[in-house]
């Protein structure tokens, strides 16, 4: 549904365009025959699932999906596997790990992409002081960060900081205590996995978070010119009726 009524949307909005300040109602019968309407091909959904499947790495439900809907990805699952890997290598604080993988899968993303190659080592620091490793965490600072911090400003910003959460006993209140947050983990390996995806010439954000936060873009600009029913929970994309209907 959140599909066809993302087109409905949009078609309502030029239909309305020239229309008076006063809002046209829609009642909930006659939005449900618009929406009915709306021709939205199967082939094109299934595209648009697997899209999120192979992007996210869900390697067996996009398997089990492909034999299911005849859909093919378009992409060699086997590489969602190795992605997969580094991710959790990251996810998991073993950066050395992840780096190794990143460069058995194609050593030109690192190559190629020093800002990522600097955050893998930054995370890497931030695991040594994580574990309390203050004289390895110094010595890789000064010998691998550094250097790189003095060709580019913002890399020296960054290390800087991390750095900087040496000097607090109790990382938990201080104020720079979010880069040994799990978050910080994940900000990474998100960035690690875009990289991967570029690199194979995928897009590196799935299709269906953009088209929902298009739908919810669109719902807002048709409610300034209609009242409508409309979906509020985007996990269950029920129609709710509007009070003024």
């Amino acid at each position: 549904m959140p599909m066809s009524l993302f087109w409905l949307a949009i078609c309502e909005l030029a239909e309305f365009e020239d229309l008076a300040t006063s809002k046209k109602v829609i009642t909930r019968e006659e939005w449900e025959k618009k929406l009915n309407d709306v021709k939205i091909r199967k082939e094109d959904m299934n595209k648009l699932v697997m899209n999120f499947l192979v992007t996210e790495g869900y390697v067996d439900a996009a398997e089990k999906f492909r034999k299911e809907s005849g859909t093919d990805p378009d992409i060699d699952l086997a590489t969602i596997t190795d992605r997969m890997a580094v991710k959790k290598a990251v996810q998991a604080g073993n950066v050395e790990d992840a780096i190794e993988k990143v460069n058995d899968l194609n050593p030109e993303i690192l190559d190629t992409n020093p800002q990522l190659f600097f955050h893998l080592q930054q995370q890497r620091l931030i695991e040594l002081i994580r574990n309390g490793k203050v004289e390895e965490a110094l010595e890789f600072a000064q010998e691998e960060l550094a250097p790189r911090g003095e060709e580019n400003q913002s890399f020296l910003e960054e290390l800087e900081k991390t750095v900087a959460l040496l000097a607090f006993e109790d990382v938990s209140n201080c104020p720079i205590g979010e880069l040994l947050d799990v978050s910080q983990r994940l900000k990474t390996a998100s960035e690690v996995n875009a990289a991967i995806l570029t690199s194979q010439s995928h897009e590196k954000d799935p299709k269906l978070p953009s088209l929902l936060k298009m739908l919810i873009w669109a719902q807002n600009q048709l409610g300034e010119k209609a009242v409508y029913p409309r979906i509020n929970d985007l996990s269950t994309a029920t129609l709710e009726e509007d009070s003024a209907v």
